[in-house]
């Protein structure tokens, strides 16, 4: 039996790029820590979805903190290389993307309390915490949650640091203004003859 990143054997990919799944009954009390690297065939897919050239490198790494409530506070960052191309000069480019994770998942049912408490705290000045995430048959998807926040690291105008965007001034032809319909007519019904003729 073979063993992909998803961290179950044989996992499909057909639904996420980059598929790491955590058992949450296997995660200890005081906490895990993983580090995760997408392999080649999940960088490929990764820039398919996300219309890039290229993802060069792509890397994760989480601090997985279960709750007395059975939910889990997951932060982390991700770090990854990516190929563009310049929207200016049409170069391929290379970007950095290193985001930050912090998210909870929580299970199912615990989702529309979790969620009311977090409409009630949008009453409140204090910053709003976002809704927990659902934990999908007892896993959480690592792989995932870094794809999400590569993509969101994208810059959609990718541009090289030299690039300046020169937009091109034709001088105004004369004959080509707001009124030259109108002035063609005039001359007309005076028995003039049109410039050029």
């Amino acid at each position: 039996m073979t063993s992909d990143t998803t961290g179950r054997p044989d996992a499909p990919r057909n639904r996420d790029p980059w598929r790491v799944l955590v058992n949450v009954a296997q995660i200890p009390e005081t906490g895990l820590h993983r580090e995760i690297s997408a392999d080649e065939a999940a960088r490929k897919a990764m820039a398919e979805v996300a219309e890039l050239r290229e993802v060069i490198s792509a890397h994760a790494e989480f601090d997985l903190q279960p709750k007395r409530d059975g939910s889990y506070h997951i932060t982390g960052r991700v770090q990854a290389r990516i190929g563009q191309t310049c929207v200016v000069t049409l170069d391929p480019i290379e970007n950095e993307i290193d985001e930050p994770i912090d998210v909870v998942f929580a299970p199912p049912e615990q989702i529309p309390e979790m969620a009311d408490l977090v409409d009630d705290a949008d009453d409140s000045d204090e910053e709003t915490p976002d809704p927990p995430e659902p934990i999908v048959g007892g896993f959480i998807d690592l792989g995932r949650l870094a794809t999400d926040a590569l993509f969101l690291g994208i810059d959609p105008y990718p541009r090289r640091a030299d690039a300046v965007f020169e937009q091109q001034v034709e001088a105004p032809d004369p004959e080509n203004h707001p009124f030259a319909a109108l002035k063609a007519l005039q001359d007309k019904a005076n028995g003039k003859k049109p410039k050029g003729n």
